[in-house]
């Protein structure tokens, strides 16, 4: 059974690694000037070096990297194809009438993304690393400590609303307050997803594989209004 100072280490924990990704967000889409991009990618170093950092000295845990079993791989594919039919039709019904595209790209070309050779790098960050880190960091670790303050299902949706937070931010950057409330929502459920497959099989490997094919998916929406 959990003490008192479990529970206060993990919310110790969460205070100091979760206001870093609103922080960071804020820094990339909001500052002027010339530490507004440092201060952003202070906070993405933060957001993965803190949890490991916790883990081994606070913790006392050995990080470990495990292959991915056939039904991990399987599962990670099955929900990410889910996901991407999901944000596709979603846009498609939706997003494409909420969005401004001129805005989008301004506020693009703001944050130096200005050609096809930028983008494409940047997409393929987000795709195969950033999704990773953030399973990492949101299902692995806070997801985890959540589960020390409030065992079972309600640290799933606990961790998927930290999780949300930061994403508000970014979606409320490029569309209106329709998008803003069906994308949060659409986030929560995407992070209790992630969050679930994790707890079931005690493996990053499921959602990480959904979660980069969903960015996979948002990745070639943003290149239609960016560039179309």
């Amino acid at each position: 059974m959990l003490d008192t100072g479990d529970r206060f280490t993990a919310l110790s924990a969460l205070a100091l690694l979760v206001p870093a990704a609103s922080i960071g967000s804020l820094a990339a889409l909001s500052v002027t000037g010339s530490w507004g991009q440092p201060l952003s990618a202070l906070c993405q170093v933060w957001l993965l070096v803190f949890p490991i950092a916790w883990s081994v000295l606070v913790d006392r845990q050995k990080l470990h990297l495990s292959l991915p079993k056939r039904r991990e791989l399987l599962a990670g594919a099955i929900w990410g194809i889910f996901m991407f039919a999901v944000i596709v039709g979603i846009y498609s019904l939706f997003g494409q009438h909420w969005i401004d595209p001129v805005a989008a790209k301004q506020k693009a070309q703001q944050l130096g993304i200005n050609s096809h050779n930028i983008y494409l790098i940047i997409e393929a960050y987000f795709v195969l690393i950033n999704s990773l880190i953030e399973e990492f960091t949101w299902r692995w670790f806070v997801c985890n400590k959540c589960q020390i303050l409030i065992p079972g299902k309600p640290a799933i949706f606990l961790s998927s609303l930290l999780f949300t937070l930061h994403h508000i931010l970014v979606i409320a950057a490029y569309s209106d307050w329709r998008a803003v409330i069906l994308g949060s929502f659409a986030v929560w459920g995407a992070g209790i997803i992630w969050s679930q497959c994790y707890l079931t099989y005690r493996s990053l490997w499921p959602s990480y594989i959904s979660h980069a094919i969903a960015d996979l998916a948002l990745a070639i929406i943003a290149w239609q209004i960016l560039f179309n």
